[in-house]
């Protein structure tokens, strides 16, 4: 009961308090890569996340190594360092997240198992224009949020005291990072419901590389954005696969029409481009 009392007292704070919170460093045992160390964030809103064998074989369906991986709207790096051990030290991965109170966990699971993976992290949104934005979230911890051109918005009544920077993808990858794009295979995007945007602002990159796409359908956005969500990945040729959780054993779902983005509130979905 005291356990209980304790941990419900210390949510509640997180919900209502800002201030920052522990990292702590644990170790995961892979079958195919080792031991693998990861910092989890002690923030008390915050589920612990854990690497197995099966969330691996998930990413692998994607990604081998010496591939070229993007997480947008990474937060503390819980898909960022699977995608980095698969791409392995011969590719590269990129982690962006514009929030300051998750990127520094971030920062630190981008330094972690460096013998084996290639992560660059980046503290900056990635948006549809090179601009600033208000950073909003519904939990005075920052422990998720969204981005807004309003100062208020539907992700919450906390915001940063300083605007973030928001950078268009493809600029930045061309200027930075011209020599990987060939080996682009795989973008995560999970930017809570702005995801959508972000896939029509790199219709070139998805058009030249075809990479897959992992992405969000937030679960306030209406119909239309949902039917827009859908279009904007098919008109470039790719299928659409809900899926329930990021597993080798998920239940995959094809999405074979706008209308089936109506089935789930919130969900993740994956889109390939098939021979």
């Amino acid at each position: 009961m005291f356990n209980y009392l304790k941990t419900s007292l210390n949510r509640r704070a997180a919900r209502r308090i800002t201030r920052e919170y522990p990292v702590r460093t644990d170790t995961f045992e892979t079958e195919k890569y080792g031991r693998i160390l990861f910092a989890n964030w002690e923030n008390p809103l915050v589920e612990r996340k854990e690497i197995d064998q099966k969330s691996l074989s998930f990413y692998e369906k994607f990604i081998k190594e010496g591939d070229f991986a993007l997480d947008i709207g990474a937060n503390i790096g819980h898909m960022t360092v699977p995608l980095s051990l698969i791409c392995g030290k011969t590719g590269l991965t990129l982690g962006f997240d514009p929030n300051p109170y998750v990127f520094k966990i971030l920062e630190q699971n981008a330094s972690l198992n460096s013998s084996i993976s290639n992560t660059k992290v980046f503290n900056f949104a990635i948006t549809d224009a090179d601009d600033e934005y208000y950073y909003n979230s519904s939990e005075a911890s920052f422990c998720n949020g969204g981005i807004s051109k309003e100062k208020i918005s539907r992700h919450g009544k906390f915001a940063l005291s300083h605007k973030i920077k928001g950078v268009r993808l493809e600029s930045f990858l061309n200027e930075t990072f011209p020599d990987r794009l060939p080996n682009l295979r795989l973008i995560k995007i999970d930017t809570e419901g702005y995801d959508k945007e972000i896939i029509r602002s790199i219709s070139n990159l998805l058009k030249q590389y075809k990479p897959a796409v992992i992405t969000e359908c937030f679960g306030k956005n209406s119909e239309k954005d949902r039917f827009e969500h859908f279009e904007l990945l098919k008109s470039q040729g790719y299928s659409l696969y809900y899926f329930s959780g990021f597993s080798i054993d998920a239940e995959i779902v094809p999405i074979l029409k706008k209308e089936d983005m109506l089935k789930w509130r919130h969900f993740d979905f994956y889109a390939v481009q098939e021979d």
